[in-house]
């Protein structure tokens, strides 16, 4: 396939993306790269319609990585909202540390020093080189993999853990030329948001139609089914109920409050009826209740403070 990659598969996907790609604020000339490490963080696993307000907040209560870090890491989970995966607002506190302890407060433009960043994997390094720096770097997430796996290998979708194989081949297209390797990543990432989605690929507006090998084929089905992660009823439910209880909570939340109606307890309590009511409508058993407080106390999500549960100091 050569080290640039198909010069066809370049123009057709990055002209496309030159003229429809969505207006999104961490894609700006002026964003920072705190915002762009931050954007990356904030959309692992989370739509970019319920990361947009989240990350508008951050970035203009936190614009540096120096205003995160002079904060408790409560308040990073206080402000992650309903993002899900609190434990990112952790990491993304311990990053804001280190950046100001190891690099002058300034975010790292390396891939090598991105990577030592608490909680910043292969991914994220990548992508913050390449898109906050301007480095020619090997960019795959969910969607660009979906890209490849049907544009060149012809299969419905890619396998469900990433491979080496995937890896050899993104680098293999990649472009040579750090600006336009930099589109590339992004152009391919919004061809598998917007066009080449996992269920209903919208096939007949895709710019390289004539190049993929999976529509030559026929539009095989997947091999495998995928699994969504079940919400209701499960640990992840209550444990965000939780959350949700003590990021508004202004004082220590004693541990009847959880397991007890505000009525049965004689008193409303100020602030946190609203969340605590939510969480008392799941019906949860004791015992998942249990499991949900000890998993964010080992998580460092919550601490133990006066007898009662607080958001991490």
């Amino acid at each position: 396939m050569g080290g640039s990659g198909p010069v066809h598969l370049h123009s057709g996907i990055n002209g496309w993306f030159a003229e429809t790609a969505r207006d999104l604020p961490w894609r700006e000339p002026d964003c920072s790269p705190w915002g762009v490490l931050v954007s990356e963080i904030m959309l692992q696993q989370t739509p970019v319609v319920r990361v947009l307000p989240v990350w508008r907040e951050w970035l203009e209560r936190w614009p540096s990585p120096a205003d995160l870090a002079a904060e408790p890491a409560g308040e990073a989970v206080r402000h992650w909202g309903r993002l899900g995966y609190p434990r990112r607002a952790l990491r993304l506190h311990a990053a804001a540390v280190a950046i100001g302890r190891d690099h002058g407060g300034q975010v790292p433009d390396t891939y090598t020093e991105l990577l030592n960043l608490p909680g910043v994997g292969s991914y994220t390094a990548a992508a913050v080189a390449a898109f906050a720096f301007g480095r020619r770097e090997t960019v795959v997430d969910t969607n660009i993999r979906r890209v490849h796996a049907r544009l060149i290998s012809g299969v419905a979708l890619p396998s469900p853990s990433l491979t080496a194989a995937e890896m050899r081949l993104a680098a293999e297209l990649l472009p040579d030329d750090d600006g336009t390797s930099v589109r590339w990543n992004a152009a391919v990432m919004e061809l598998g948001a917007l066009v080449c989605t996992a269920r209903a690929p919208k096939c007949s507006v895709c710019p390289v139609r004539d190049s993929c090998a999976w529509l030559a084929a026929g539009e095989p089905p997947p091999s495998y089914v995928p699994k969504g992660q079940a919400w209701h009823g499960t640990d992840r439910q209550v444990r965000g109920a939780v959350m949700a209880v003590l990021r508004v909570a202004d004082t220590p939340v004693p541990p009847e409050m959880f397991t007890q109606e505000p009525a049965d307890l004689g008193f409303a309590p100020e602030g946190i009826g609203v969340p605590l009511a939510a969480l008392h409508r799941l019906n949860s058993a004791p015992e998942q209740l249990e499991r949900a407080l000890a998993g964010l106390l080992s998580d460092g999500l919550a601490e133990l403070q006066q007898g009662g549960y607080r958001l991490p100091a």
